[in-house]
Order: structure tokens, then sequence, then C-alpha cells
């Protein structure tokens, strides 16, 4: 049986900003909201895979993870840099500009308006 990740929700405190905000900076497709009221902004994170931001009263941040190749960081890092958004090395780092993770070759830690940390690494 083959079991794919269709989809998961992620907390923000305005779906369309926070869902936009990631968009952007992956260079991910932002869809048109969703959901029986539009209460979901979904951004398609790959061909089976969509992030479904949702607008909550009192969101706890979560950790994404994405593994990328390194032309692919390389973009990401140029527009997170030309965005002035903070980034840094470590979970508890995100804001010291560097990108040398603890767990692989390059990476980046960096987070939304909501709290949401978002981590890039590339084994390249």
């Amino acid at each position: 049986m083959t079991v794919t990740l269709n989809h998961t929700i992620v907390p923000a405190l305005d779906n369309t900003e926070a869902a936009g905000f990631l968009a952007g900076i992956m260079g991910f497709e932002l869809l048109p909201a969703s959901g029986r009221t539009g209460h979901f902004r979904p951004v398609r994170v790959n061909e089976t895979l969509t992030l479904d931001f949702m607008t909550v009263p009192d969101p706890e941040g979560h950790h994404l993870a994405f593994a990328v190749d390194g032309e692919t960081f390389d973009e990401i890092h140029a527009r997170i840099t030309d965005r002035g958004v903070a980034f840094g090395n470590g979970p508890t780092t995100p804001d010291n500009g560097r990108i040398d993770h603890p767990l692989c070759p390059r990476g980046l830690f960096f987070r939304d308006a909501t709290g949401n940390l978002y981590e890039v690494m590339s084994a390249e």
C-alpha cells in the first residue's frame, strides 16, 4: 500500500498573509481559498501535498521542515535576504544570519508572523 500525505493544516493569525508569505519565500503556488466557507488558504508544495493555512484565534506555531537541492536552497536564501526576513542556523537562533546547519551542509530557519518555524535543509 502506498501512503502519501495529502495536506496538513497550518495555524495562522491571518491565513491569507501567512500562506502568501510562505509561498513567496519558498516559490510555491498559492491556491484559491478552499473549504466549505473558504476558510483554508492552500499552498501547493508538490504534486501531492498542500499546506492549508487556517486563521485561528490563538494559534500555536508549528515546525515544518523542507529538504531541497542546492539550487533551490540558493533561490530561497536569496528571496529571504531580498525581503529582509530574519533567518538563522538553528531553531533557537532563527535570526543569527547563518546557514551552517547542524544536520546538513547548508540550512536555515525562519519564522512567520504567527510563530510557525520553517526549516530549509540542503545536502548540497
